[in-house]
């Protein structure tokens, strides 16, 4: 098993993989946290259609598919916060709207124009394979930016996670707060489709932060374990990937399901006892 672990890291495909799902995982377990808490967790699947949609009109039109899925989701998830807060179209129901309707645009264009070929098949499900260099440099230097923006502003964004009404009246701007954090979901997800696809991206979002709150109470706890728990997910996924030829991305959701259930037990463990 050692020998195929260490074996992994001689392919450059699968570097560039390492490199940048390490990156995406946490990323998405950062922010899923306040996602989830905020019940807000779809939004992750809603910007991914939004992003698979955009993905094929750039296919379509022989462009740069991380060029033009960046800047619509990010203006997706600028949308989606404006419709939820200033509308009478709330959350679940703004998040279905704006994704179903951009997944039929990308689905009507993709028929028409190339059809589903190996590109379309590759957003859709995730493919480690296909990731130029170019994908690699942009993913690394957006992830990177993620990840600085969240720990610059860590300490606003725990106040408008867990008590946006008191946050508001201490001054804290909550509206720019709740958009960087729907700017940054928007990146990672767009980001983190080449590999783990539109169809699972959401997953990790999600897993990382739920399996963390099963045994952790203290939000900095929280996001330490639910920050650990993503990248050992994703290299445990990938290494499963690598030595029996599975999807990358099924891989490491059926990884982060696992966690999940070995974290569960050991809450209810935890319960008991004390």
């Amino acid at each position: 098993m050692l020998e195929s672990f260490l074996k992994m890291f001689e392919y450059e495909f699968m570097l560039r993989a390492i490199v940048v799902g390490a990156l995406v995982a946490l990323c998405s377990a950062l922010l899923g946290i306040t996602l989830v808490l905020k019940r807000y967790s779809m939004i992750g699947d809603g910007l991914s259609h939004v992003g698979f949609g955009a993905l094929c009109v750039a296919l379509a039109m022989n462009l740069a598919p991380l060029t033009v899925s960046v800047p619509v989701v990010i203006i997706a998830a600028f949308l989606l916060l404006q419709i939820s807060e200033n509308s009478k179209i709330k959350g679940d129901a703004a998040i279905a709207l704006i994704s179903s309707t951009a997944l039929a645009v990308g689905i009507m264009v993709t028929s028409t124009t190339t059809g589903i070929n190996s590109d379309v098949n590759g957003y859709m499900f995730g493919s480690i394979l296909a990731m130029s260099d170019t994908d690699v440099i942009v993913s690394i230097i957006l992830s990177v930016a993620v990840l600085l923006l969240y720990i610059v502003f860590y300490n606003k964004i725990f106040a408008v996670t867990f008590d946006e009404s008191f946050a508001r009246a201490t001054g804290t701007k909550t509206k720019l707060y709740n958009t960087l954090v729907s700017l940054l979901t928007a990146v990672t997800i767009v980001i983190g489709m080449r590999i783990m696809g539109a169809m699972l991206i959401s997953s990790l979002v999600i897993f990382p932060a739920l399996t963390a709150m099963r045994v952790c109470r203290s939000f900095r706890r929280v996001v330490i374990t639910s920050a650990i728990v993503s990248v050992v997910c994703f290299f445990a996924g990938l290494f499963v990937s690598f030595c029996f030829s599975m999807p990358a991305g099924a891989s490491v959701v059926a990884a982060n399901a696992v966690m999940f259930i070995i974290f569960s037990i050991v809450g209810m463990i935890k319960r008991k006892v004390s």
